[in-house]
C-alpha cells in the first residue's frame, strides 16, 4: 500500500455538513492535525476524523497535500536500502511496495505495530502495512512480534493446552476470580449513574447495571480497589458489565479531568477521551479475535 493512498478524504453523507479524514497513525501527524482542525472529532464507528463545515473537503485536501509535500521523499528509498543491507526474513513478512505483515492474532503484536509510525491495518486483506520509511523501528520490534506470532500459532497453542492438562490446572489468579464476579465497590452516598460508561480503578471503562443496598462487610483487595481504605463500611457493591462498542462511541468524554481527591474517594469518574479510546480499541480487538475464531471454526468444520 503506497503511503500517499493512505491519506483519504470522504464527504459526510449525514445531515451535518463536513468530511471524514483518514491517514496512517503517527503521533506527530495527529498533533499537527488537531492543531489545524481543533473542531475535529474522532468517529470510531467511521474509523476517521470528522471535520464539520461546508468547506471541510477543500480544507482537508489542502492540509493533506501540504503534509505529503513535507514528507522526506527519500525516506522510503533509505528504508528500502536499510532492508537490503540488513533484511528481515520471516514467514510472517512479505515484501511488495511496502512491508506487509500477516500473523495470528496477538495483543502484543497489535500494540507493537501500533507504535510504529505510519503502520496501517488493512481490514480487507487482514494484514498490516508498514512503509519502508519505518523499517528501522520495525526491525527493532521484530523479535517481539515474531515470538508472539509463533506463540499464537494454532499448533503451539494446542501444545500448551495439552501440556497444561497434563500438569493439572493452575491455581486461580485472585484478580481474575474477582473480575469474573463483575462487582465493584462504590460509596453508598455517592452512587454512579447506571447504564453509562464510566472509568474505574480496577476494570477500566465499564457500565454499571445495578447497585446492592447492604454495605460490604468482607475484606477487600486494596491493590484492586485502592479507593476503599479509610471507611470500608461506606461502600456497597455495584454490578457492572462491559460496555458495547457503540455505547463507547456515543459517550462524550469529560471536558476536564476529575478532581483527584473525589476520584480516590468514590472510585469511579467520567472517562477522558483517552480512556474511551483505549476501551474502544480493546473492544475492537475482541471483535476481530472473535471473527477470526469464527472463521477458523467454519474452516475446520468445512462450512
Amino acid at each position: 500500500m503506497e503511503l500517499v493512498s493512505a491519506f483519504q478524504v470522504k464527504p459526510s453523507d449525514g445531515e451535518k455538513p463536513g468530511a471524514f479524514a483518514s491517514f496512517p497513525y503517527d503521533r506527530d501527524l495527529v498533533r499537527r492535525f488537531r492543531e489545524a482542525f481543533p473542531r475535529a472529532r474522532w468517529r470510531g464507528e467511521d474509523q476517521g476524523w470528522f471535520v464539520p463545515g461546508t468547506t471541510a473537503v477543500q480544507r482537508l485536501n489542502t492540509w493533506m497535500a501540504q503534509e505529503l509535500e513535507t514528507l522526506d521523499r527519500h525516506a522510503d528509498a533509505k528504508g528500502r536500502d536499510a532492508y537490503l543491507f540488513e533484511p528481515l526474513e520471516s514467514p510472517y513478512l512479505t515484501i511488495e511496495d511496502d512491508l506487509q505483515i500477516r500473523t495470528p492474532y496477538s495483543r502484543t503484536i497489535v500494540e507493537a505495530l501500533r507504535s510504529i509510525p505510519w503502520a496501517h491495518w488493512n481490514p480487507d486483506r487482514k494484514i498490516w502495512h508498514v512503509p519502508f520509511r519505518s523499517y528501522e523501528r520495525l526491525r527493532l520490534l521484530w523479535p517481539i512480534i515474531e515470538e508472539a506470532a509463533r506463540r499464537n500459532e494454532p499448533a503451539e497453542r494446542k501444545r500448551r493446552r495439552e501440556e497444561q492438562r497434563r500438569l493439572g490446572p493452575e491455581p486461580p489468579n485472585p484478580a481474575q476470580v474477582e473480575r469474573r464476579r463483575r462487582r465493584y465497590p462504590v460509596p453508598g452516598d455517592d452512587l454512579p449513574p447506571l447504564d453509562t460508561p464510566l472509568a474505574t480503578f480496577a476494570w477500566g471503562v465499564v457500565t454499571f447495571e445495578d447497585v446492592e443496598s447492604h454495605v460490604i462487610e468482607e475484606a477487600l483487595d486494596h491493590s484492586l480497589y485502592p479507593h476503599v481504605k479509610n471507611d470500608p463500611k461506606r461502600y456497597v457493591w455495584a454490578r457492572w458489565r462491559m460496555p458495547a462498542l457503540q455505547e463507547v462511541y456515543r459517550t462524550k468524554p469529560a471536558r476536564e479531568p476529575e478532581d483527584s481527591a473525589l476520584r480516590e474517594s468514590r472510585g469511579w469518574w467520567w472517562p477522558s477521551r483517552e480512556e474511551l479510546q483505549e476501551r474502544a480499541r480493546k473492544l475492537r480487538e475482541i471483535e476481530r479475535a472473535q471473527r477470526a475464531r469464527d472463521i477458523a471454526h467454519k474452516s475446520s468444520a468445512g462450512l
